[in-house]
């Protein structure tokens, strides 16, 4: 799979398009219990789930700074960037700082709708190359409880969208490490909710990996001339 952003960029991967290209495949007939899709991030296998819902296993996070990357000063464990201090659009920001395959700033705020200036701050922190050399997915996220949290995300090449799978899975590693949430019980997942819907994501101690639970609905259909 190969996916294309509205500016005409390729990112690495996509969770959202991965779950959608799963149920695809089924629809056009061919009925599975797991796919393996090949991304520039890598394989990915999403799970065709009996409720309806795909899982995807989205590999393990990227925390090494200089590979996700960014040249923000790492600060903690694994050389990593956690809620560094930044300051972009006139404005100081903490930072965190995890690729998924594919680059992601994690921004917390205490009120989504107040704290920021969305269609501002979005994209001045996605085109800062000097902190993000390969620029970045921008999420900003609010706590609304230890298993629920909010977020907006602009996303690199493409700005506001309704989603961002592995930005969710992104900024629930990063929440876990900030210590904004504890982490869930082994089986039990975080509530993600975002403008399209909720995720629902599990970050697995026995083996690092992360799993994006979530569903995919035909929205519609339609033909193209390629002349």
């Amino acid at each position: 799979m190969r996916i294309y952003n509205s500016d005409g960029s390729e990112p690495e991967m996509c969770g959202n398009g991965i779950r959608c290209f799963a149920q695809f495949l089924k629809d056009l007939g061919e009925d599975a219990e797991s796919y393996r899709v090949n991304t520039l991030a890598g394989p990915i296998i999403p799970v065709m789930n009996a409720d309806g819902t795909i899982t995807v296993d989205m590999g393990e996070p990227i925390l090494d700074g200089p590979t996700v990357p960014t040249t923000l000063s790492p600060n903690s464990e694994y050389n990593s960037v956690l809620e560094q201090t930044h300051k972009c659009n006139g404005k100081d920001w903490k930072i965190s700082m995890v690729s998924m395959g594919n680059p992601h700033a994690i921004v917390f705020v205490n009120d989504l709708e107040k704290d920021i200036d969305f269609e501002s701050d979005g994209p001045a922190l996605e085109g800062d190359t000097a902190a993000f050399p390969a620029k970045t997915n921008v999420e900003f996220v609010q706590v609304l409880s230890p298993t629920h949290l909010k977020m907006k995300v602009w996303e690199r090449g493409a700005g506001p969208t309704l989603a961002c799978g592995t930005g969710t899975c992104a900024l629930v590693v990063a929440a876990i490490r900030a210590g904004k949430i504890p982490r869930p019980p082994v089986g039990e997942s975080v509530r993600v909710t975002l403008p399209g819907g909720d995720l629902f994501i599990e970050w697995r101690e026995e083996n690092n990996k992360v799993y994006m639970t979530g569903p995919a609905t035909l929205s519609f259909q339609g033909t193209a001339s390629l002349k």
